[in-house]
């Protein structure tokens, strides 16, 4: 009797033993499954579709492009000239005056056609002086960077020179032969001009090379 009374207590404990296990254990798998169907089974949501690159504009369509220097067909200008003139051996003499000239590029090209027009005048042993020079020719010209450009030219022409002397006509054939610089501020048709030649004249029975410096305002059209 006492161990029919112990086997029915194993057993009895066996039971609600194994109740536990299974209520429990169903609980933990179902939750388990639930929380790996969440994680794993769901496709992740589409990740929205890039927005398509625009087009991006051309450079040369829409932004300016700096440091091309725009060039038309005529160019006049206006300045101040010294004229250091070597009249004859041991005589010299500082004349100051006037420069004008108009320059034609043909397709404002880099070839030119140049004339020019000057004067100076100086009080020389209490007589007033003057010598003026008129001459044509050919211009080139290259642009460099900032809108700066550089050129060079030769003229040839007449140049006239008074008070009328013993030693010779006050007139005579000169040329000329030099270059200088433009500096255009950016979208101006003003450039500031210097410019630098040597002027050769057969006055009084000799030659002069006399050196000439102007600076003044160049217009484009």
């Amino acid at each position: 009797m006492r161990h029919v009374t112990i086997l029915c207590g194993l057993i009895g404990i066996l039971a609600t033993g194994a109740r536990a296990q299974v209520s429990p254990g169903g609980s933990y798998l179902v939750g388990s499954s639930f929380t790996a169907f969440a994680m794993n089974s769901p496709a992740e949501p589409a990740s929205p579709a890039e927005p398509r690159a625009e087009p991006t504009p051309s450079s040369s369509t829409h932004e300016p492009v700096y440091g091309v220097l725009q060039d038309y067909n005529f160019q006049v200008y206006g300045g101040l000239t010294y004229f250091r003139f070597y009249e004859l051996p041991h005589t010299t003499g500082n004349l100051y005056g006037f420069n004008v000239s108009l320059v034609y590029y043909p397709h404002a090209g880099h070839w030119g056609a140049d004339g020019e027009f000057a004067a100076g005048f100086a009080p020389q042993q209490g007589v007033s002086t003057t010598l003026d020079m008129g001459m044509g020719g050919g211009r080139f010209r290259v642009t460099g960077p900032r809108n700066i450009q550089f050129w060079v030219h030769a003229l040839g022409g007449g140049a006239h020179f008074t008070p009328k002397t013993i030693y010779g006509s006050e007139s005579t054939f000169a040329f000329e032969g030099g270059g200088g610089v433009d500096l255009t501020p950016t979208h101006s048709r003003l450039s500031y001009r210097v410019q630098a030649d040597v002027l050769g004249t057969y006055f009084f029975g000799t030659y002069q090379y006399s050196p000439k410096v102007s600076f003044g305002v160049a217009y484009r059209f």
